[in-house]
């Protein structure tokens, strides 16, 4: 095991080092000056400008910038941001909670109901449920993300009132930051499950626009593999010897079925991350999306790149943990 995951681990250094360059490269592309944001056209001047610039180490080459920002970042030195003047560490840390309690919230209700309806999709196959499912899974899938949002919102929120529009908690609750995942700060609070109901509403309308997409495809791959593993030899086997089928599908065919499962999930978790970007933004929560938005906005160089490299570092763990997973599951994959 810890031979099959060391070349893993080595496999994803070479790609470790074409991100961070990519990164690196890419965000200079962008139009736009971040000393002349910073300055405005008044205080634009050539002194002031050469000054600010030589202070934020835009004044080197390219390649000089690209390996002392190297340096700096495996000694843990992720930079300070040109807008705020905070570190980028101090930054990540508090906006990364709440894209990851937003992902998870996500990713458990698709992965429940994805999983489940697949599995009864394939039991009851062209059923009235079936076609309808995959009806569903398919406008799921093609509805784009702004447009669902929006609709939710004009919804449950403006026509029924029933959830939140925007944020992360009523503003009347003062909640102190221990966490940074709002659902567990409301607990340790002195609102206790007040709060956290009112955090959980919150959540409801940007879970449901993110992980409708996760959804739709987990359903699909659950139903697909599911009817295929059904078709095997050793399934037909135990038809015959009078096992019900639904006994065939929760204990035979769903554990075989499993792998692809787990494979799209850890590549959904990934999608997912990076992906709610939109979301943040549609609905006003503080997370990763709209952080980075506001550094692409000003030019910030140092939160750009390194939001980016730490997220790729997050979902190469993530792929590192799903072959873990698989090795787990099925022992031919470690051979």
């Amino acid at each position: 095991m810890v031979k099959f995951l060391g070349k893993k681990f080595l496999a994803f250094i070479p790609t470790f080092f074409v991100i961070t360059l990519v990164a690196f490269s890419l965000i200079r592309l962008i139009p736009g000056d971040p000393v002349m944001l910073l300055l405005g056209e008044r205080g634009a001047n050539p002194e002031t400008y050469l000054e600010l610039k030589t202070n934020l180490g835009l004044e080197k080459p390219l390649p000089i910038q690209y390996l002392n920002f190297m340096k700096n970042f495996f000694q843990g030195d992720l930079g300070t941001s040109i807008v705020s003047h905070l570190p980028v560490w101090e930054e990540f840390k508090i906006h990364f909670p709440a894209t990851v309690e937003l992902t998870i919230v996500a990713l458990f209700w698709s992965t429940i109901f994805g999983i489940g309806f697949g599995i009864i999709a394939a039991y009851k196959k062209n059923s009235l449920f079936d076609v309808s499912l995959m009806s569903v899974s398919l406008a799921g899938y093609s509805l784009p993300i702004f447009w669902w949002g929006l609709m939710l919102i004009m919804f449950f929120s403006l026509k029924l009132n029933l959830t939140p529009i925007s944020g992360r908690i009523n503003i009347l609750y003062e909640i102190p930051d221990v966490t940074g995942f709002m659902l567990i700060d409301t607990l340790k609070s002195e609102y206790g499950w007040t709060g956290f109901w009112d955090a959980l509403k919150h959540l409801i309308l940007p879970s449901i626009v993110l992980g409708t997409i996760p959804f739709a495809i987990l359903a699909r791959i659950t139903r697909t593999t599911i009817l295929e593993i059904i078709n095997e030899d050793y399934i037909k086997a135990a038809k015959a010897r009078g096992i019900p089928m639904k006994k065939i599908i929760i204990h035979y065919a769903l554990k075989n079925a499993l792998i692809p499962i787990i494979t799209m999930m850890g590549i959904l978790l990934g999608s997912l991350l990076t992906g709610a970007i939109l979301t943040e933004t549609i609905f006003s929560i503080p997370g990763m999306g709209k952080w980075l938005l506001g550094a692409v906005e000003a030019r910030d160089y140092p939160v750009i790149q390194s939001a980016l490299i730490l997220i790729t570092l997050i979902i190469m763990g993530i792929n590192i943990g799903i072959d873990f997973i698989y090795a787990l599951i099925n022992p031919k994959v470690r051979r």
